[in-house]
């Protein structure tokens, strides 16, 4: 596996080694060695997948402390623009975000610990995408900021995204208050 540090302080991002043949392929998708080589020593207590259709766009979520979660997402079917916006109010980066495009043709996976908000544009129909979570799901500690937040500028790269009704409902950026230090 071969791991990328972003110019944020925290996300990761995975390429794992793919062994390709006439059979097919097969990689490793997650190493705890790897990790804790890296300097993530979380325990995924939960395994998430959501399966979803061409312009369906879900997030800017998180969850707050204590029930803070990190995330290793991947793409096992279709493509995505994963995007995550650091919202720790002490970080340098605090507010500035990262796009990368997943999907099951480059196998990449993208560490996002807590402390960021995350969400995602579904690029090809019938995509499934799929996480592992350090933190069991708790609704009365989820949060999240409005995915066309004007500050954030953030490109989705879908020009008529499927957004729930929840998600709409979400606070902008500049009315955020953040629940990470």
């Amino acid at each position: 596996m071969k791991v990328d540090i972003y110019s944020i302080d925290g996300p990761l991002l995975i390429s794992p080694k793919v062994f390709e043949d006439e059979r097919g392929h097969f990689f490793e998708s997650f190493s705890k060695t790897l990790f804790q080589h890296h300097g993530i020593n979380s325990e995924f207590v939960q395994d998430n997948q959501s399966l979803s259709q061409k312009g369906t766009l879900r997030g800017l979520h998180f969850q707050a402390p204590p029930y803070d979660q990190g995330k290793l997402v991947r793409v096992s079917r279709g493509r995505v623009l994963d995007i995550i916006v650091d919202i720790r109010k002490s970080s340098p980066t605090y507010g500035q975000s990262i796009a990368v495009e997943l999907s099951d043709k480059n196998y990449l996976q993208l560490w996002v610990p807590p402390g960021f908000a995350h969400g995602f544009s579904v690029l090809e129909d019938n995509t499934i995408f799929q996480y592992k979570c350090t933190q069991f799901y708790n609704k009365s500690s989820e949060g999240g900021i409005i995915y066309n937040d004007e500050t954030l500028n953030i490109d989705w790269k879908v020009s008529h995204p499927i957004v729930s009704e929840k998600d709409l409902l979400l606070p902008s950026f500049k009315n955020f208050n953040s629940p990470f230090n």
